[in-house]
């Protein structure tokens, strides 16, 4: 029997994959997809690229964007662009790294000083290079936008040191070193699917878990996890990625208007999340949320050990880690 939900997702697919059997105008058309409400500050970043490539091409390109995942989960629109039927996506870059391993490198902890640091490494030749890695699995990267840093968030108590953690489980994405970052502080991970986390966080299956102030405010599960724990321990950017088979047929003038969409709709995109971010805060301490402001040095002291492993077993990983940590480094 087929959920409402996946029927409504296969009849859409059937339309999208009929409708690209052919151009039916001088309009170059190209359909993106992803798992975002439409009040959230990254899909308006996205809405913002398809207003921009409008404009820059004239009216001969435009974007259609699908968001609250009508077309399906991250993991599925990323299988999508891999078979050319969505020409553009959104996804976690803890979900990225399940189909290009570099991009592992974002769920270490403390990987990065501050924002500053982020910026600088996102928008250089770091960043560059990590939106062609994916080329051989016909993935190519477009931009980045902002989704701030990830913070602890529980249900009994705050989470001051990582101590805390001891015997808690802890909700965390399908990612392997976000398991590892938890296992380390002693916690015990447990992937949970992001729409079943407020059940699971009212109920006492998991204890606590971690993500951006917007996403804490916005999920609601400020309502159920009345301790927000601002330890900022992994920066994951979301990535605006491109099916290779799209790409490549587009002509160079496109290419070009759809990439300058892409760079310009991504710093319109960071103010909105810092705008996003304060006001997250205002509203989850008004409703009571006891906010700690704990002493990062105790999780990275507890935390580094998870870098020292990839010296000898992946040292190209390694010296990817090791050009991040040293971008913007003057000392």
């Amino acid at each position: 029997m087929i959920s409402s939900n996946r029927h409504t997702r296969l009849v859409l697919l059937f339309v999208l994959l009929i409708s690209s059997c052919g151009p039916i105008s001088d309009v170059r058309v190209i359909r993106l997809a992803h798992s975002m409400s439409t009040t959230h500050p990254v899909h308006l970043g996205m809405v913002k690229m398809a207003e921009l490539v409008e404009e820059y091409s004239e009216g001969k390109m435009k974007v259609v964007v699908y968001p609250n995942s009508q077309l399906g989960t991250e993991r599925e629109t990323l299988e999508m662009l891999q078979i050319g039927s969505v020409g553009i996506t959104k996804v976690t870059s803890a979900v990225l790294e399940n189909f290009i391993p570099e991009f592992r490198v974002f769920s270490l902890p403390y990987l990065f000083r501050d924002m500053e640091h982020v910026y600088q490494v996102l928008d250089g030749e770091i960043g560059n290079n990590l939106h062609l890695a994916g080329e051989n699995v016909w993935l190519r990267g477009l931009t980045y936008y902002d989704s701030g840093a990830r913070s602890f968030y529980s249900r009994n108590k705050p989470i001051e040191s990582p101590v805390d953690l001891t015997g808690m489980k802890v909700r965390v994405m399908e990612s392997q070193m976000a398991i590892s970052m938890i296992q380390t502080m002693g916690g015990s991970p447990t992937p949970i699917p992001l729409g079943e986390l407020y059940t699971a966080l009212q109920q006492g299956v998991v204890d606590a878990a971690e993500n951006n102030l917007p996403s804490f405010l916005t999920l609601r599960h400020y309502e159920v996890a009345r301790y927000l724990s601002l330890d900022e321990h992994s920066v994951l950017p979301d990535v605006l990625l491109i099916s290779t088979h799209v790409w490549n047929d587009l002509s160079e003038i496109e290419q070009e208007w759809l990439q300058r969409a892409a760079n310009d709709s991504a710093i319109f995109q960071r103010e909105l999340w810092h705008k996003a971010e304060e006001e997250a805060l205002r509203v989850v301490k008004e409703a009571g949320v006891t906010v700690v402001y704990p002493d990062k040095s105790s999780f990275q002291t507890v935390t580094s050990s998870l870098y020292e492993p990839f010296r000898n077993s992946e040292p190209e990983f390694f010296k990817l880690i090791e050009q991040i940590l040293n971008t913007g480094n003057l000392k």
